[in-house]
């Protein structure tokens, strides 16, 4: 056999605490055919700083779709099926990098996911530039070991093979039709080079994570093993494994057959049957009374259908996939939504999400019984919905279960007739929903009858669009993309959909309330400012309350939520107010000449508003006018200390009960703002901000010019008589 190696490797992503799927970084890998050894290389490394500690790192696995993952524990919504994701764990304690080895012997071809993140976020929100954080990056690289020459088992023909030696098991593989309804292996003449008799292990079928649903069989002696299984994997190559038990230099020869079981499909109507594509756009729609038929049958009709009926094994019902956009498809039936379910045959829709884009999304798949078709009070329509290859037999002992799936059962019945099942991130693979009438006395009872069951399925990127309380993200891989919600007020889950920790509308309400209603506060800035003649900075005050009254009526993250224009819009002029509103403030306190000043104003506010343009959350955008304005105010100081000779300002009430209170209430401001913030406590902290940034202007404010007389609203009024006063002076009067 003549094996060959293969490595392939993705770029490092930086890791990030967990708070939703975002979070998680995903690889995508695709193992070619052939391969009998899958190595992955992870290696995790961290930063050197003194903010790195002991971490960590959860990496999960899957098989044909990205994992499903819940490291918060939350619940996820009714009706969708889940199972536990295989996942290790990486620690990074003394050492900075971690290298880690996982193997997977015969794995399944076709995509694999790796998803790998840290623990669950403190939930503190941190000012970008204020600190550092400890990068933690990860790497995963993948080797495969293939079989360029792997034997091909025929069906119905026996092939012999020779094991060398334990160390290197016999590989060979079989293609499954389509219609294989069932198949059977059988191990014949199993010898060894002394004529002896063997023992082997054969193993049937690739690994699979989460779940491998590999069949192991042990042959010892020379009687001859078989194994049947049913509903194997259609169009696919089916692996198969022999290895010895023996001693370590014993050759063993082995004998090889299988065989296949096929099922005839029969079907209602063709792909290309136009006319039936035109009734089911403008036949009447289920549960009216042409759609809702009888269940009795003629006895000529009935004779008729059940000796059709029983020459199939199964009734395909043609299915139209419309691609609707990214991750987003509606599957279509022909010959309307409503289809017939009998108890001789299982009715077959095929589903298809074989097309490589379709597994990061959640398959939905509805069914809604038509009571009145069903004569039978205590007959169910049991349902089955599996990858690969179908379930041809159900009934009310089975299982819903081909040879390698689990699939997904539902079931209807005139008690409860609405089912539905929601499959997070199917993976990629045809899938097939599977119906067939059920009678609790036996098959006899409802041979002549028939069932009307609606199906609506459909791919949507996220459920239900994330509810009212998240908002579903479309998240790309290089050129894969798959979707995630992203909840707020408090919930949870994986479609938003648990309220263990939601807040309630009364407490939404209030945070709406305190974070509109705290930029009030900016109204006694703007009354000493109009009152101290300084009509500039109360225009860029106002500015300031208004937009970010707006921006946070905006940001709310439940339903008490309002927005006058564009959000991108109002969280733009919110920053851009915030910052000038600091800067003008410095400035006026500095006591520049007039023309210098209005001079700044604008350069600053232009360059202001460019650096806002180039990264909006960076604390230099606000640090830097503050400390170049700080720079500018103790300068003109400073000067006019040296001109008068004194301190400036010179006055001591000046400092005590202005100066002091407005510097203490920044810092605190600033404090607050930096480093109490967490997305739990937002709303109170960043009010508090609000309010004492604005009293801080209100005490910051300089007093007015000595020459300017105070607002003399009576004297400014001219729409009456005035008695005028000439205030020349008669220099040279001649009397």
């Amino acid at each position: 056999s003549l094996y060959v190696s293969e490595y392939f490797s993705q770029s490092a992503q930086k890791l990030s605490f967990y708070s939703w799927y975002g979070n998680a970084k995903l690889f995508h890998f695709h193992v070619p055919e052939d391969t009998v050894l899958l190595r992955w290389l992870l290696q995790a490394s961290r930063g050197k700083g003194p903010e790195c500690t002991n971490m960590e790192i959860t990496v999960h696995f899957r098989y044909g779709a990205p994992p499903v993952i819940n490291p918060l524990g939350t619940r996820f919504p009714a009706n969708a099926t889940v199972r536990p994701s295989y996942n290790i764990s990486i620690t990074l304690s003394s050492a900075v990098q971690n290298t880690t080895f996982v193997n997977v012997t015969t794995p399944a071809a076709g995509d694999w996911f790796i998803a790998a993140h840290l623990p669950e976020a403190a939930g503190r929100i941190e000012v970008k530039g204020f600190s550092t954080p400890c990068p933690y990056m990860f790497q995963a690289d993948m080797f495969v070991l293939r079989l360029t020459d792997m034997p091909v088992l025929e069906p119905g023909v026996a092939m012999s093979q020779t094991i060398v030696s334990p160390a290197k098991p016999l590989h060979v593989k079989v293609f499954v039709p389509k219609h294989a309804a069932g198949m059977s292996f059988e191990l014949r003449s199993c010898l060894t080079s002394e004529q002896k008799p063997c023992a082997v292990r054969v193993v049937l079928g690739s690994i699979t994570l989460p779940q491998s649903f590999q069949r192991i069989i042990s042959c010892v002696g020379n009687v001859n093993c078989s194994l049947a299984l049913d509903s194997p994997p259609w169009e696919k190559w089916l692996q198969i494994m022999v290895e010895s038990l023996g001693p370590a230099n014993a050759n063993v020869s082995v004998q090889m057959l299988v065989s296949f079981t096929a099922c005839r499909p029969g079907s209602t109507s063709s792909f290309f049957n136009f006319s039936s594509l035109n009734q089911s756009q403008t036949g009447p729609r289920p549960g009216s009374a042409g759609a809702a038929g009888s269940s009795t049958l003629s006895t000529g009709e009935a004779s008729h259908n059940v000796s059709s009926q029983r020459s199939f094994c199964v009734q395909n019902q043609p299915v139209v996939r419309e691609d609707l956009d990214v991750v987003s498809v509606r599957y279509r039936l022909l010959n309307g939504p409503s289809v017939p379910v009998n108890s001789l045959s299982p009715t077959l829709l095929l589903l298809n999400l074989n097309t490589g884009v379709d597994s990061g999304g959640s398959l939905v798949v509805n069914l809604l019984l038509n009571k009145t078709s069903v004569s039978l009070t205590n007959a169910t329509v049991v349902a089955c919905v599996s990858a690969a290859s179908p379930v041809l037999s159900l009934n009310a002992t089975r299982n819903c279960s081909t040879a390698f799936f689990q699939g997904y059962p539902l079931s209807v019945s005139t008690s409860s007739a609405e089912a539905m099942l929601i499959v997070l991130y199917p993976q990629t693979d045809v899938w097939f929903l599977s119906l067939q009438l059920i009678c609790p006395k036996g098959q006899g009872e409802c041979n002549a009858a028939e069932a009307k069951v609606t199906v609506f399925a459909y791919l949507t990127p996220c459920f239900n669009d994330c509810g009212p309380y998240g908002q579903c993200s479309l998240l790309r891989r290089h050129g894969y993309l798959y979707a995630g919600c992203s909840c707020k007020a408090g919930w949870g889950g994986w479609s938003c959909t648990d309220d263990t920790k939601a807040q309630s509308v009364g407490v939404q309400n209030l945070a709406t309330l305190l974070l509109t209603l705290s930029n009030l506060m900016f109204l006694p800035a703007i009354a000493v400012a109009v009152y101290r003649y300084y009509l500039v900075e109360a225009s860029v005050y106002t500015y300031t309350m208004f937009f970010s009254t707006f921006y946070h009526a905006c940001d709310q993250p439940g339903v008490a939520v309002m927005c006058i224009m564009d959000y991108d819009t109002l969280q733009y002029c919110d920053f851009l107010g915030s910052v000038v509103s600091i800067w003008v403030t410095i400035l006026c306190m500095s006591r520049v000449k007039k023309i210098l000043k209005y001079v700044l104003f604008v350069l600053g506010t232009l360059l202001i508003a460019m650096s806002l343009q180039l990264d909006r959350r960076g604390v230099w955008n606000m640090m830097g006018p503050c400390l170049f304005a700080l720079v500018i105010m103790i300068g003109a100081w400073v000067y006019h200390g040296v001109k008068r000779r004194r301190c400036y300002p010179s006055s001591w009430k000046r400092w005590v009960f202005y100066l002091l209170p407005g510097i203490t209430l920044a810092f605190i401001a600033i404090s607050v703002y930096a480093f109490m913030e967490t997305n739990e406590n937002y709303y109170y902290t960043h009010s508090i901000w609000h309010v004492l940034v604005a009293c801080s202007v209100a005490f910051l404010l300089p007093p007015r010019d000595k020459h300017k007389k105070p607002w003399a609203w009576s004297q400014k009024l001219t729409c009456r008589y005035q008695i005028c006063q000439n205030d020349r002076e008669e220099l040279y009067a001649v009397t």
